[in-house]
């Protein structure tokens, strides 16, 4: 029995040991080394919390260098891929897979722009009942449309505008209408809907509310010089109706003008109060609604006024807790800096929204909207000199918070891959 409590207390002694490890400064500083680094081509990063005493070697040092008074600052040299050793005097303590991506400059906006859309086939966003001879009748919801379900053919003609709707009932007459609609994530379903004839106006009705087109204002958050690609609002519009994801066709931005601020409070999200002319030349086209915002070409150059320079990105390792500012309109055109606060970046290995909290902490831009407002979305978030992610959300019960989305998933959406060269070298090898 007593070697058995003797046996126990040194397991629960050496436990302990072993667990107040982590919060000894030293220990902790090789702990927090990552196993993955990525910088970009002419960047460095310093791993600064590093003990004196600690050593980095490097396999190809064409790859990266280090340099600096203690050694501790990793220098890109060449794109590619290498292995780093930490080591504690001749002790190795740790390897470290360094990836070296080519440069990439992006011109933040900040500006304030309207989007108007044009959705894949007609949207379904609502019943209405034909007055019949029979009685009140929805021949829609009888066929088994959904509101949400697009329509993209009728009778094997496709169908992109509610003036393809209209003249394909028109030639049916009488005659069934077989249609095809997507439905939950793109998925077809073929239905047939027997059109039934308004004993008022003697017109046939399909019994549907739809609608081609939608239309609202946002903010740039950057564009790609090289390219022309451009990337806005960080979040997907969805449908005011149906609360479903438009499943764009095409659609184009303009620049619009902030007339006023609906200000917000607890429990009240405020928005931008801002309009555009119908006939406003279009800056660019949209060709992408996603999770991460709406994304497509400029037709020029963009210039919010107080960046004109392209600025280097920041991958989510690089985001620290601390002070950034977020470049928006609050009055008329013109783009403005405002102080905030990252309070949290979150980790991501796979591309996921909401990667960023952040908080307004500028008294201008607090005394002017309250905080985040609708119509901020998409304002980029600048940190240290670098893009590092744009606006999406409000907390409604504290307007002065908010969530942004990291940079690099909006520019794979945007279809500027960081990686292609390091996946070339790949597949090549």
């Amino acid at each position: 029995m007593k070697s058995e409590v003797v046996r126990r207390t040194i397991g629960l002694v050496l436990l302990g040991f072993l667990i107040s490890l982590g919060f000894f400064k030293p220990v902790h500083n090789y702990l927090v080394i990552p196993h993955h680094m990525t910088i970009f081509s002419h960047q460095a990063s310093a791993l600064s919390s590093l003990p004196s005493h600690t050593h980095l070697s490097i396999k190809d040092p064409k790859v990266v260098s280090v340099s600096g008074s203690a050694g501790h600052t990793v220098s890109a040299q060449h794109t590619g891929t290498t292995a780093m050793t930490v080591s504690s005097g001749h002790i190795p303590i740790k390897k470290v897979d360094v990836r070296v991506l080519p440069d990439i400059r992006l011109v933040p906006g900040g500006e304030s722009i309207g989007i108007k859309l044009n959705s894949v086939g007609v949207l379904v966003v609502g019943y209405h009942l034909v007055d019949t001879e029979q009685g009140e009748k929805s021949p829609g919801e009888t066929a088994g449309v959904k509101v949400g379900d697009i329509i993209t053919k009728i009778n094997d003609k496709n169908i992109e505008k509610m003036a393809d709707v209209k003249n394909a009932i028109t030639d049916a007459g009488d005659k069934p209408l077989k249609l095809v609609v997507l439905r939950d994530d793109n998925v077809k379903k073929k239905l047939t809907l027997q059109p039934l004839k308004d004993k008022n106006d003697q017109h046939y009705r399909i019994g549907l509310y739809i609608r081609d087109s939608a239309a609202g204002i946002g903010t740039m958050t950057f564009y790609e010089p090289k390219s022309g690609k451009y990337g806005a609002l960080g979040h997907v519009i969805s449908d005011i109706d149906t609360k479903e994801p438009i499943h764009v066709y095409n659609g184009e931005i303009v620049r619009s003008t902030v007339s006023a601020i609906d200000k917000g409070k607890d429990g009240h999200p405020g928005e931008k109060i801002a309009s555009f002319p119908a006939n406003e030349k279009p800056i660019g086209n949209v060709n992408k609604n996603t999770p991460f915002g709406i994304f497509g070409k400029l037709n020029h150059g963009l210039s919010n006024g107080i960046m004109k320079k392209g600025l280097p990105i920041a991958l989510e390792d690089e985001v620290k807790e601390g002070p950034a500012k977020i470049l928006t309109v609050v009055d008329g055109k013109k783009v403005q800096a405002f102080d905030v606060t990252v309070l949290n970046s979150v980790k991501q290995d796979i591309p996921a929204t909401k990667g960023l909290v952040i908080k307004v902490t500028d008294p201008e831009l607090l005394n002017k909207t309250g905080g985040i407002v609708q119509g901020m979305s998409g304002s980029p978030i600048i940190q240290n000199g670098k893009i590092i992610g744009a606006v999406t959300h409000v907390f409604v019960n504290d307007p002065t918070s908010g969530y942004g989305c990291h940079i690099e998933w909006m520019l794979k959406e945007a279809g500027i891959d960081i990686y292609k060269d390091q996946a070339k070298k790949k597949e090549a090898s």
